[in-house]
């Protein structure tokens, strides 16, 4: 053997052992490089997709391949728009022709055979649960890529700038119930992808390979922005529990005590409080309790829930303030005897016995202002002594009242109770102290949190009742509503209900109801007019800060009688019906009950169908829906009638205006603007 030999086939060995190390080390990395793509790739299709959870759709991630121990599949969406079998990709130099897909020059469209084979099981699995085929969509993302709208061998090939609009364009084409239902087949045939774990194997630490993150071709802005869009071409039905992702951080939040969100119309409130609702029975044990003064809004709320959130929707409680008290007492055993007919003749008899010619007759000969001061001041209290209403700060009332005076009225609200007690009747404010009374005695069980919608017109003594129910606890009592939207006389403060929401007051200031001439007019009719708010501070209205979308100004007429008003207003929605608006988009709204009436004869008459709010239950219905302003707060309409405007409420109040009246056409003004920001994209105001 020559020298050397042993020693050079040695060096052949290792040399051998060095070059396929190498190469192994290289091809690790291009591997890692690779994955490490990937997972960016997917993770940033992740950030894409994370908007639609709060519009009803279930993003399923990393979910293994069906009958395969190794294969994995990205996303599988679940939602209103069907089920999509989802792969994220990051190809260079792509382009599709005539149903082929090509890298460069070389064709590539075998490449998606095997993801198109997913399309059959996923259907058979729906099958089962009685979903037809062609709700599902197997479909190819390129990320970083724009302008790709395809489809080849069953797969739909979209670009990440039109990846969200794909999803959404489609519909809401499964019920609250089909989507749990495919929700769970999908979960069970795409179950969680489980990573083999290769730590136990490596001998030496992996080099640290830097991945560059691309940047998103499309921004956050511009998925909200379709949301938006597709959002808005629905029913309005569909668009009142429209949650924008700017406010999902609020309906999640966590607070230590009482809170409040408010905010000027259109900000959202109504929507928030109704998903925060949702969250709540999702994440704590018993029942979320929502309420609020409207008598038709908690059966609207309601059938909203059942739509978004089918889940929990035996967990929350929709009822109004009142029907809230007479079922406690009712539980309860407590005796009581409501009857608002005998209350107000009752009360109308003191009034001429005891009022109209004595000293506040001569104030005031106006009976109903003296009835405000005694149900909303001192009743809505809960006063039962003298000494608490003589220094009382009368928020709200304009009219200053000496101490002579407050005597006077404290004697005809103890004239008022000794006749309602001779008759052993009850009016509605005795109810809910009768109930405040008995929940400060015997808590109620059962209960996680209270919801108030529209706080602001809930009396003191309402108020209490709902935080006995609750307490101080994290998150019980959630107050939502906006101070310039009250339009019952009287006032109050938390302080005064010994609440208190400091460091847990929210205030959303983006408008996405309205539109920029909406809530300008809007604003301009309650322009300088103050309020005490529930928290104490005389103020303004709340301005937004930002309004998301520009509209048609709104139309004000004058009319000089009553029929050419009507004709008008009937011919302004055939107007509306020409151009694509639904009969159940439109809304118009009174200032009195007989006026509903009226309308509603001069549509029948025309042909058109309708719907008094009294009957309105939340749910899509073709037909024009009429009520007063009052039974509409906390609903909207894409299209606002404002019908039988009187004419003083557009104009200027004199200077020298008495202060009940300037307080009277304040709450007037108010309910109008009330009436105006309900509309979305369009308002007429009728003024005869």
């Amino acid at each position: 053997m020559p020298a050397g030999h042993s020693a050079a086939n040695e060096a052949v060995k290792y040399r051998l052992e060095a070059e396929q190390a190498a190469f192994v080390s290289r091809k690790a990395y291009e591997m890692y490089r690779c994955y490490s793509a990937a997972a960016d790739t997917e993770a940033r299709l992740g950030d894409l997709l994370e908007p639609l959870l709060e519009q009803g759709y279930h993003v399923l991630a990393d979910r293994m391949w069906p009958d395969s121990p190794r294969a994995q599949v990205d996303f599988v969406v679940v939602g209103p728009a069907g089920v999509f079998i989802v792969d994220a990709k990051s190809w260079a130099d792509l382009h599709v022709e005539s149903d082929r897909v090509f890298q460069g020059q070389a064709d590539v469209t075998e490449r998606f055979e095997a993801l198109a084979t997913l399309a059959a099981p996923t259907e058979a699995a729906l099958a089962e649960i009685g979903l037809p085929a062609g709700e599902v969509r197997v479909v190819a993302v390129f990320m970083n890529r724009r302008g790709i709208r395809g489809r080849t061998n069953g797969v739909d090939l979209v670009s990440e700038d039109y990846a969200t609009d794909y999803l959404l364009r489609r519909g809401n084409r499964l019920t609250s119930d089909q989507i749990q239902a495919a929700l769970r087949a999908t979960e069970v045939l795409y179950p969680p992808y489980a990573m083999k774990d290769h730590a136990a194997e490596m001998t030496l630490p992996a080099p640290v390979i830097p991945i560059t993150r691309q940047e998103a071709l499309i921004s956050l802005e511009e998925i909200e922005d379709a949301l938006l869009a597709n959002i808005l071409a629905k029913p309005i039905e569909e668009w009142m529990a429209f949650l924008h992702p700017d406010q999902a951080r609020l309906v999640r939040r966590s607070f230590n005590g009482p809170s409040r969100i408010r905010g000027a119309a259109g900000t959202g409130k109504t929507v928030v409080g109704l998903h925060r609702a949702a969250y709540l029975a999702r994440t704590r044990p018993g029942t979320v309790l929502v309420t609020t003064f409207v008598r038709t809004l908690p059966a609207v709320l309601s059938s909203l829930l059942e739509r978004m959130a089918p889940e929990v929707a035996d967990r929350v409680q929709f009822e109004g303030v009142y029907s809230f008290a007479i079922g406690v007492l009712k539980s309860r055993g407590v005796r009581y005897s409501l009857d608002p007919r005998v209350s107000d003749r009752i009360f109308e008899k003191v009034w001429r016995t005891r009022g109209r010619g004595g000293e506040l007759g001569r104030i005031d000969p106006n009976m109903d202002y003296w009835k405000d001061e005694i149900i909303s001041v001192i009743k809505g209290r809960g006063l039962v002594r003298f000494e608490q209403y003589g220094p009382l700060a009368r928020l709200g009332r304009r009219r200053r009242l000496t101490a002579e005076n407050r005597h006077a009225v404290w004697e005809l609200y103890t004239a008022y109770n000794d006749e309602l007690r001779a008759a052993d009747v009850n009016d509605f404010a005795d109810i809910i102290l009768l109930t405040e009374q008995s929940l400060r005695k015997t808590p109620l069980e059962g209960y996680s949190a209270v919801v108030i919608d529209e706080a602001q017109d809930l009396s003191c003594a309402m108020i209490r009742m709902f935080h006995a129910v609750v307490g101080d606890r994290p998150d019980g009592l959630n107050l939502i509503g906006d101070g310039q939207q009250t339009i019952y006389p009287g006032g109050y403060t938390l302080a005064e209900a010994s609440i208190s929401i400091a460091g847990r007051g929210v205030v959303m200031t983006k408008n996405y109801r309205n539109t920029v001439e909406i809530a300008e007019f809007a604003a301009s009719v309650v322009a300088g007019d103050e309020f005490v708010d529930i928290e104490g501070a005389t103020s303004t209205a709340d301005v937004p800060a930002q309004i998301m979308r520009h509209g048609t100004k709104p139309k004000v007429i004058r009319f000089a009688s009553r029929s050419r008003h009507d004709q008008s207003l009937v011919a302004h929605v055939r107007s509306l019906l020409a151009t694509g608006t639904r009969l159940g988009d439109i809304g118009i709204l009174t200032h009195t009950n007989w006026a509903v009436g009226d309308v509603s004869q001069a549509l029948t008459s025309a042909g058109l169908l309708s719907i008094e709010l009294l009957r309105y239950d939340g749910k899509p219905i073709d037909a024009i829906k009429i009520g007063t302003i009052k039974r509409a707060k906390g609903l909207e309409f894409k299209q606002v009638l404002v019908v039988r405007t009187p004419s003083q409420l557009l104009e200027v109040l004199p200077a020298d205006a008495d202060p009940a009246t300037t307080e009277r056409r304040e709450l007037d003004r108010r309910e109008l603007y009330v009436a105006m920001t309900r509309a979305r994209d369009g308002l007429w105001v009728g003024v005869a």
